[in-house]
């Protein structure tokens, strides 16, 4: 028997084929086989070189960035140890020595 993809909404393990979709009982949602390949793509997160990133790289800050709350600016060349990727619109989070915890976009750091 062919294992079918659990679902991407509610990640329920009963999901059927009807015709050419997958169909979750649980939750109702409908999807294809294709676009649950894109999605797999998807969640790949890149730096502003397009490099892959992962859990535990080193990486520096390309520009100057406005820190929120604070009167300074995170600088360009900035050197960000072990950080962590996680989902949403400021997928790398971190902790910057002098400025503390901090959430980035990926878009405004390279990888080292």
């Amino acid at each position: 028997m062919q294992s079918l993809p659990n679902c991407p909404e509610c990640q329920s393990e009963y999901t059927y084929e009807d015709g050419s979709l997958l169909v979750c009982p649980e939750c109702g949602h409908e999807w294809s086989v294709e676009s649950n390949e894109e999605t797999n793509e998807q969640n790949v997160i890149k730096d502003s070189n397009g490099n892959i990133l992962n859990d535990g790289d080193t990486i520096t800050v390309i520009k100057d960035l406005k820190v929120k709350g604070s009167s300074s600016a995170l600088k360009m060349g900035t050197r960000v140890k072990n950080i962590r990727l996680v989902d949403g619109d400021h997928n790398i989070d971190c902790k910057i020595d002098g400025f503390g915890p901090m959430k980035l976009k990926s878009e405004f750091v390279k990888k080292i």
